[in-house]
């Protein structure tokens, strides 16, 4: 019994350590990309060290990729924010495009990390299995759309994929140039009014897209 409880003991305490690492090299992935993040620096800021980060991870690689798995999972917590089945189709697209956009919000180190992979061509995702990833994301709203295509609220023969596609460019797209749009434009990008506007426009825009025209919903 006593083994037993030491065994879960040091499983809890190995997630755990995994975690802060995770959360720790996140920022540091963040703010100096995978050439200059060193997992010396890592480690100093944990209460692990660096042998810890290779027996967890491997190599800074693998750190790297297990940042990078851990992003897109935060960027799917959109999906499970609301029962979107209990809603009304037009009302789930609305909830699903908010929570995206608050995702985005919430996570700019997470937006951060994405640019520089995808300006490295995508050398590291590449390794990662995205089946669950993706079947997450489009299932969930093939279910709205078709739901709203059945009650005539919603355009028929919309793509899961492209609206996917168009929801992560617009929410995305704001938060990656948040710094220059404010200093281009001169208005504070980041503050919680300018955030809700945008959140506002995003979700608008997506519901214009979707949204079936008075002559759509005779048919």
């Amino acid at each position: 019994m006593a083994q037993a409880i030491t065994k879960e003991r040091r499983k809890r305490d190995s997630s755990a350590t995994r975690a802060e690492l995770i959360a720790i090299a996140t920022d540091e992935f963040a703010e100096k990309g995978l050439a200059g993040a060193r997992v010396e620096e890592i480690a100093a800021r944990t209460a692990t060290s660096k042998h810890m980060i290779y027996y967890h991870f491997g190599s800074k690689d693998g750190l790297y990729r297990a940042v990078l798995e851990q992003a897109y999972d935060e960027f799917r917590v959109a999906e499970g924010s609301f029962d979107y089945d209990d809603l009304t189709a037009l009302d789930a697209l609305s909830a699903l495009v908010g929570a995206t956009f608050d995702v985005h919000a919430r996570c700019p180190q997470i937006v951060r990390i994405i640019m520089a992979e995808n300006i490295n061509c995508g050398q590291q995702i590449r390794s990662i299995d995205s089946f669950q990833q993706r079947e997450l994301a489009l299932d969930t709203l093939r279910r709205i759309l078709d739901r709203g295509a059945a009650d005539g609220t919603l355009r028929s023969g919309l793509d899961p994929l492209q609206i996917h596609l168009t929801v992560s460019a617009l929410c995305f797209h704001y938060i990656a140039n948040v710094h220059t749009f404010g200093h281009v434009f001169e208005f504070d990008a980041h503050s919680a009014e300018h955030m809700k506007a945008r959140r506002k426009e995003v979700v608008a825009t997506v519901i214009s897209r979707c949204a079936a025209t008075a002559g759509e919903e005779k048919r």
